[in-house]
């Protein structure tokens, strides 16, 4: 049989507000509970500061800000996804990290063209699991390549004790 086998794609998946998404499972190191975030003076709106995760300053970004989510509600299911972007370590702030997901390639749609000419250029492709869909988003898009050089500069930043 001739036939090509395709393995299934393995995707971190989380939501926000309603919506459920998949980033691929190679990108994410750990998911963490919500901690505390030490502010960044000047960081744009979406990016909450910086958090020092066993003895790392990593910037964290709310992507409930960035994807312009309009009810942003803090609970106990928050997560923290720490992505690897660039050869660095940026956190993601998400509603709640469900679970990994295993989708055949098959069963992945391209995003519609309206999708990959605007701001959602992001989006990768639709799959679809068990009745819904999930949005695959290509996480250093979501960053533009600016957003990624400021973040690389929050890595150095440390912040100083008050006296």
């Amino acid at each position: 049989m001739g036939k090509d086998i395709q393995k299934d794609i393995q995707l971190v998946g989380f939501r926000i507000g309603r919506e459920n998404f998949g980033i691929p499972i190679g990108l994410v190191r750990e998911i963490v509970r919500m901690m505390e975030i030490t502010a960044v003076p000047d960081a744009p709106d979406y990016v909450e500061g910086v958090i020092n995760l066993r003895g790392r300053i990593i910037p964290v970004i709310d992507l409930r800000k960035r994807f312009r989510e309009s009810t942003i509600v803090a609970n106990k299911r928050n997560r923290i996804l720490v992505a690897e972007l660039g050869g660095r370590l940026v956190g993601l702030i998400v509603d709640a990290a469900n679970e990994v997901l295993k989708i055949a390639p098959s069963e992945i749609e391209p995003p519609p063209e309206l999708l990959r000419e605007s701001d959602l250029s992001y989006v990768t492709g639709l799959g679809k699991r068990t009745g819904k869909l999930i949005i695959l988003v290509d996480v250093e898009k979501i960053l533009g390549r600016g957003e990624l050089v400021r973040l690389s500069e929050l890595h150095d930043w440390q912040p100083t004790d008050a006296a």
